[in-house]
């Protein structure tokens, strides 16, 4: 589903990232260096940024080159709606979540993002899906490889309240779904399978 350059550019980071960390020869280490400045003027010359920003943003990473991991929560009410929050960076809709954080496992990063993000505290029931960002229309693009995972949850306590990411909660039936649907973050097919799992508890997790 992406374009050819930014598989290119991602990958020739993912190995200057690897080789980086690895490396002793310090002619190898210049050379894997290189390759990193490449990638990040193939990213620029594609995009609005700028070559030095995101060469910047590729030395903050360290280590094996891996997927990052964001976590999303279909949170179901006890009449079947779905829980979404209006995200305030782009003003448009989204089901609660963001990137798993370090030293917590995914179950805790998702009940996490909820609780900040809409005030709710969550029971999860289910890994309904773990989706390949790059295998499906998002936008906009993004400069590393991110692994989607999607748990159907229900509410156990709190009460509706927004945060600093996000400003408005709603709940909406399959047939009331908001039209602006933050498509970075969460695709229509993608809700619509969360409500089948929901529906049908004993489906199969999804995955590409």
């Amino acid at each position: 589903m992406e374009p050819d350059w930014l598989v290119w550019a991602r990958r020739l980071q993912a190995i200057a990232q690897t080789g980086l960390t690895f490396v002793q020869d310090p002619f190898d280490r210049e050379r894997y260096e290189q390759i990193r400045r490449l990638a990040a003027e193939i990213m620029a010359a594609h995009s609005n940024a700028e070559t030095a920003l995101i060469e910047s943003l590729f030395a903050e990473q360290s280590g094996y080159a891996t997927p990052k991991v964001d976590v999303r929560a279909a949170v179901f009410r006890d009449d079947g709606a779905l829980l979404m929050v209006r995200e305030a960076t782009d003003g448009r809709w989204s089901l609660p979540g963001g990137w798993a954080d370090v030293n917590q496992s995914a179950r805790e990063s998702v009940a996490r993002e909820v609780l900040e993000e809409a005030g709710f505290e969550i029971e999860i029931r289910k890994l309904a899906a773990v989706y390949d960002r790059a295998k499906h229309p998002h936008l906009p693009l993004r400069p590393f490889h991110i692994y989607k995972l999607f748990f159907v949850c229900t509410i156990a306590g709190g009460a509706p309240r927004t945060s600093l990411e996000t400003t408005e909660i709603g709940f909406f039936s399959e047939a009331t779904l908001p039209p602006d649907i933050s498509i970075g973050r969460v695709l229509p097919f993608q809700i619509a399978n969360m409500f089948a799992h929901y529906r049908n508890p004993a489906l199969p997790t999804d995955f590409d």
